[in-house]
Formats: C-alpha cells, sequence, structure tokens
C-alpha cells in the first residue's frame, strides 16, 4: 500500500497547476493569482444593492469611475453580481484586500480582480479522460 501512496504522489505532483479534480482549467482556477488591473468583480450581492450604494461602499479605496450591476433580463432583479472599476490599478487592489470577505447589507462580498472578456472566441474547458471513476460502469 506504502509503495502505491508513494507512486501516485510522485504523479500528482508532476500534474500542472491547472489540473484541478481532473479538469483541465485555461485560466488559474484561483482569482487571487490574477494580475491586478482597476476592474474589480464584485459577487454576493443582496437585491435591494444599487449602482449608487455599491460605488459609496467602495469610493473610500479611491476614485470609483464606473459601478456595473448585472440584472435579470425577465425580472429585473438584479444577479447578485456587478463590477467596479477604479481610476488606479493600486485602488483596485486595496479595495479588494479591504472588502473581500465583508459584510455588505447582511451579505458578504466576494472580490477578485475581473478577467477581461473575450469576445467572439469561447473558452473551452477539456475534460481529461482516464480520470475520476474509472471503475464506473456505463449502462
Amino acid at each position: 500500500m506504502k509503495g502505491i501512496l508513494k507512486e501516485l504522489s510522485r504523479i500528482v505532483v508532476r500534474l500542472p497547476n491547472n489540473i484541478v479534480n481532473g479538469r483541465l482549467y485555461c485560466s488559474p482556477p484561483s482569482s487571487s493569482s490574477l494580475p491586478p488591473n482597476n476592474k474589480l468583480f464584485v459577487a454576493g450581492l443582496s437585491w435591494s444593492v444599487d449602482e449608487k450604494s455599491l460605488s459609496d461602499a467602495f469610493s473610500s479605496f479611491g476614485q470609483v469611475t464606473e459601478v456595473r450591476i448585472m440584472y435579470d433580463k425577465e425580472t429585473g432583479r438584479s444577479r447578485g453580481f456587478g463590477f467596479v472599476y477604479f481610476s488606479k490599478d493600486e485602488e483596485a487592489s486595496s479595495a479588494k484586500d479591504s472588502m473581500d470577505g465583508k459584510a455588505f447589507l447582511g451579505r458578504p462580498l466576494r472580490v477578485s480582480f475581473a478577467l477581461e472578456k473575450v469576445r467572439g472566441a469561447p473558452v473551452v474547458v477539456p475534460r481529461l479522460t482516464g480520470t475520476g471513476n474509472a471503475d464506473r460502469k456505463t449502462r
């Protein structure tokens, strides 16, 4: 048994950082390792949050140039996330460090640097073959 565990630990050590739970990620799975930029992704928003209240909450860290909350097209209700833009990367970084995990209108915020949206190019996350439940039988 020890020999098998030792061999498995050597294999796991060789896996690239972008393979997590048998899935290959095109970008790092953790947003904390993303390079700083002036655009923050803010999740965990209450339905009652509006652009002004979100801007006010983040304005103590620097000049907020824009706030966008994403709304459901059918109901008009907040989807629970949005974006906060700062004039400087350093201000966004300070806001991220301070506001991540803090309660805002009764809900904890999850704040990370936003990814740039790539238009027209789908992001494909291929599944690795031969991983997961190999002993599972198909019907």
